[in-house]
């Protein structure tokens, strides 16, 4: 078919979702080109970036978070917020460039990233359009499961790093035990490598850049979510298909929509997903062959870790009275 039709229409290899069996799909290729904007890419992404900036550094500085409108007053403490920001800036960078680095690879053209900024969190990752038509499941599997990959990785070697090394100062940030209960991952790690140090009530000093490796993670997690278009929402594509991923992505949305009622990043990330990031995936040029079996193991470890740091830690960390 594809030497009869030439290059003026695009051969698609699909699974008709009726019946589960194999159908080729026809289309003049000229139909397949990617929407334009009214806005620039490069203007509206440097706008989102400029507010990430923005909140950031905002999220490294207490003091402003209870008052917003106390910031245009007080500007020169958000320089307070930087190391913090660079951390997790530099988190989100080897994200997004190890996506496009593997996409590359594998011929799939990626838009500018959207940087999509949050008070409570920094941000909460990017969104990027994917341009041309992807090739096979596969092929998406690598891209989705680069970042992800290359950000858990960084995050949790500087995650120990805040562990193991003393704050800079001698004094560090202050925090109660119970933060680390908000994550299994973290709430892991607190208690292997800080053991009987960690007691209910008692509060404890720790290096900052467990706090900033932290954000970083959390980043990574929220977007490895089996919903809609997320990276963790294309991995459960390319991974078992259109089908079940559909119906994993309604699962996950269900459990975010139930822990919005308690966190209001689940909720805020709930709704964009509803409105920006649901789907559907467009269709791949082969969505018949799964991917090889090292390629679905990654996939499977992306989805875990995100589900380690989203996790709470229901274990009390020490029968000890505090002091």
């Amino acid at each position: 078919m594809q030497e009869k039709l030439g290059d003026d229409y695009k051969l698609f290899l699909l699974i008709n979702p009726e019946d589960d069996k194999p159908v080729a799909v026809v289309v003049p290729r000229m139909t397949l080109q990617p929407e334009t904007t009214a806005v620039p890419e490069w203007f509206a992404a440097g706008a989102f970036g400029l507010v990430t900036v923005f909140t950031l550094l905002l999220r490294n500085v207490p003091a402003l978070q209870s008052n917003l409108l106390s910031v245009f007053d007080n500007l020169d403490l958000l320089k307070d917020g930087l190391p913090g920001a660079l951390i997790t800036a530099f988190l989100l960078g080897v994200h997004e460039v190890s996506h496009h680095l593997v996409a590359t690879e594998v011929g799939i053209k990626l838009g500018i990233p959207y940087f999509v900024p949050s008070w409570q969190i920094g941000c909460f990752g990017a969104i990027t359009r994917i341009l041309n038509v992807v090739p096979n499941r596969e092929d998406l599997l690598k891209v989705a499961a680069a970042g992800p990959l290359a950000g858990f990785s960084v995050g949790f070697i500087l995650l120990l790093s805040g562990f193991i090394l003393p704050p800079s100062d001698g004094i560090g940030i202050i925090v109660d035990p119970s933060v680390f209960h908000e994550s299994f991952l973290a709430g892991g790690i607190a208690k292997l490598l800080l053991g009987d140090v960690l007691q209910e009530g008692s509060p404890i000093s720790v290096n900052p850049l467990v706090i900033w490796a932290w954000a970083g993670l959390v980043i990574n997690a929220i977007n490895s979510i089996p919903a809609g278009e997320l990276d963790g929402g294309r991995i459960a594509f390319a991974m078992w298909g259109r089908k079940a991923s559909a119906r994993l992505s309604a699962f996950s949305i269900g459990l975010l929509g139930i822990s919005s009622l308690f966190n209001d990043v689940a909720f805020y990330w709930l709704v964009l997903i509803f409105f920006l990031q649901r789907g559907p995936i467009a269709p791949l040029s082969e969505e018949l062959t799964h991917p090889q079996n090292k390629y679905m193991a990654l996939g499977v470890v992306v989805l875990f870790l995100g589900l380690l740091v989203c996790l709470p830690y229901p274990f009390p960390f020490s029968n000890q009275p505090a002091l």
